[in-house]
Parts: C-alpha cells; structure tokens; sequence
C-alpha cells in the first residue's frame, strides 16, 4: 500500500506581512492589524500582528486596546481584506499547480494531498520546497509547510518553525513526533479538557497514547475520549476535500462608542452590506439568506435572519433585507456592534432561480460591478450608494 502524503501550507503573519510588502517602511516594525487602538481606549480586536509584535505578547483575537498596552509604540493598520483575498487567489493558484487535491482551511492556509504528485514532482519534501519557492517568489512572502502521513500531523509540522518552516514527519517517526507535545496540540482539547486531562496526569500527547481509550472515554465522554486516543496515537483518515466552499460570507463593526444613533446605525449597515455583495460578486456567489447581527452592551448578541426565493448578489437588496431584520429590533439600548452577513451561498445557476414578471435580473448587477471597479482602481472612499430619504 502506498503511503499517503499530506502537505499543510501556512502562510506567516499573512495579513501583517502584506503589510509591510506593500509598505517597506513597516518592514522590521511591530505591524499590528485591526481597529483603532484609541491609546488604549479602541474597540474591537487585533485581526493579525507581525511576529516582531508578537514579541510583546500581542496576538490575533486580543482586544485591541490590550494590544496598545502591551506594544504602544507598534504600528496600528485596518485591514485591507480585498488586497489580502488578491494574494489568497494567487497562492491557491499556485498550490494546484501541484495537486487537484487542494481543500483551503481559510484565506492563508491550506492542506494539500501530494500522494499522486511525487511521480511528477519528485518526493514530497521537494514538492515543499518548491510550494514555498514558488509562493515567495510569485508574491514576496513566506509559508511554512508540514508534510506527513495525515491531515493532523501535517498541520502540527507546519507550526513548529514558523516562520519559513519546514517539517517532514515520515511514518516511523510519528511516535515520537507527538510524544512530547503538549495536549493542547490536540484537535478537540480546549481549556476545559485540557484542566480535566491535567487532574488525571495528563499533560502531553504521549501519556495520552500510553492511556488506556477505555479510561478517556469513562473521563471525557465516549466520542471525545476515542477521538482524542486516536489522535495520540497519530491516526487521522479524513481525505483532503477539493473545491473547498464557503458556506457564508460576513461582516461587522465594533462602534468606537456604544450608540443608539439610527441614522448611524442605518449608515453602517449600509456599508456592510455592500461589502458583503462585493464579496459575493467578487467569488462569483449569490445568498439564500441575509443575516443581521446586533451586540448591545455590553455583550449580549442577537441576531435575525431572511431567506429569499431567489439567490441575491445586488447591493441595494442585500441592504434592504438587512434594514428590515434591523427594524425588527427595539433601539431600547446601545449598541456597540453590527454585523451582515450573507449565507447559503451558490453558484449562479445552481438550484432554481424565480424573476418576477418585469424584473430585470442585468440591471443592479451591472451598476454594482461597475461600482466595483471603480472601488478597486481608485479605492473604496470614492464613490459611495446614495441612502434613499427616509419616510416621515
């Protein structure tokens, strides 16, 4: 039986490393990617941060005026994710130059089976090297790569040099490449199970194998603790899924201050939604259903949501479906974030399309792409859909 070869790609620091290609002068500098800092004072999150951020603790998901207490100095930027989507497409592009088996796990990683491209290619640690090679010279920036026998293995190689990492694991070695691993590497363990694995003893990856699966199961559930045992012991047979889809396409805010503004709000959805048609229009998708997300203070999160008859891709409808869902809600509290979103994405032509009599299905579809060129040529700030006046 022939081996199989899994090949994780990961790209490091990729929204911060954009960056700071774009603009040399960021090059060396704490790079941190998200909202408005406000000295401390911001809201929202840090989407991404250079590895030279990281050095003061600064980390994707950490609230943004945290990060301004830890790197002061660093160099705050909002995220770009038309030119971030611009660099995924061409480096998914390349991946397949490799393999038809190519299953993206988002817009800067993905796994790649090569079992059937080392004829062509040569052995899988080559087809490593000349994945990185080619995606460094095509774009300026650095991946790290993990090859091994299985999807889990391969991604755990791929994080162990970062950045610019590269780590084989060959079938004989799986036992004591995990063997000293922290659990915490395990798929399925987050901080409740690893405090429940810690009281039995457990703190890495090998005890775990050594562990009896009857005894994980009895602690952790059935499922969990098979899983977990399985994992320990190197065993992963998922496939490599191809022709990766979204299943949603999304976008909020998290307003500087809490606000019971409509026209503010009003506003902001707005400019959501159109993202979110941009983004559809870009991937070639249209939606099924049109999602609102309203967080009031301090974190309570709700959200409605719409299904259409027909799959929408048009600015103006995805905003009208959205300030509908917003009318639902009562403006009894502030408000500190929004969200749209678009789910059920499909291709057009996929499943049944219902025009009304005198509908023409062209007419909003050229002026968004129209609109969409104009934004990708001279920037978003310069043309914007005027607000319809609002009714007395």
């Amino acid at each position: 039986m022939t081996d199989r070869w899994i090949l994780h790609v990961d790209m490091d620091a990729f929204y911060a490393s954009i960056e700071q290609l774009d603009d040399p002068a960021l090059k060396g500098q704490p790079v941190i990617v998200g909202a408005d800092p406000r000295e401390g004072h911001g809201r929202g999150v840090v989407a991404a941060c250079s590895y030279e951020a990281r050095k003061f603790g600064v980390r994707s998901a950490l609230p943004i005026g945290r990060a301004w207490k830890l790197c002061p100095h660093g160099v705050y930027v909002r995220p770009r994710m038309a030119r971030y989507a611009e660099v995924s497409r061409e480096i998914m592009e390349i991946l397949r130059r490799f393999t038809d088996l190519v299953e993206p796990l988002s817009i800067d990683e993905a796994f790649m089976d090569i079992t059937g491209s080392t004829a062509l290619f040569g052995a899988p640690v080559q087809i490593a090297r000349a994945v990185k090679k080619q995606v460094r010279e095509a774009t300026g920036l650095t991946a790290s790569a993990g090859v091994a026998p299985n999807k889990f293995l391969a991604k755990i190689a791929s994080d162990l040099k970062k950045p610019d990492g590269l780590v084989v694991v060959e079938p004989f070695e799986v036992e004591s490449f995990l063997r000293d691993l922290p659990i915490s590497r395990l798929w399925g363990v987050g901080p409740k199970t690893e405090d429940r694995l810690h009281e039995m003893g457990l703190h890495t990856i090998g005890g775990i194998r050594d562990r009896k699966q009857e005894d994980l199961m009895h602690a952790l559930g059935g499922s969990l603790g098979m899983h977990l045992h399985e994992l320990a012991m190197g065993h992963d047979e998922r496939p490599v899924v191809p022709n990766w889809e979204p299943k949603s396409v999304s976008n909020e805010t998290t307003f500087d201050e809490d606000t019971r503004d409509r026209d503010l709000l009003v506003r902001t959805i707005r400019k959501l939604a159109e993202s979110v048609g941009r983004r559809l229009r870009r991937e070639s998708y249209r939606a099924r259903k049109i999602t609102l997300k309203l967080r009031y203070e301090p974190f309570e999160t709700h959200t409605r949501q719409v299904s259409v008859k027909a799959p929408i891709d048009s600015d103006e409808e995805i905003i009208r479906l959205a300030i509908s869902l917003f009318d639902q809600f009562p403006l009894d509290r502030r408000i500190r974030l929004i969200g749209v979103g678009a789910g059920e994405i499909v291709r057009p032509g996929e499943g049944p399309t219902q025009l009304g009599l005198f509908e023409n299905p062209n007419q909003d579809n050229v002026i968004d792409r129209t609109v969409d060129k104009i934004r990708e040529r001279f920037g978003d700030d310069l043309i914007h859909r005027g607000a319809p006046p609002r009714e007395e």
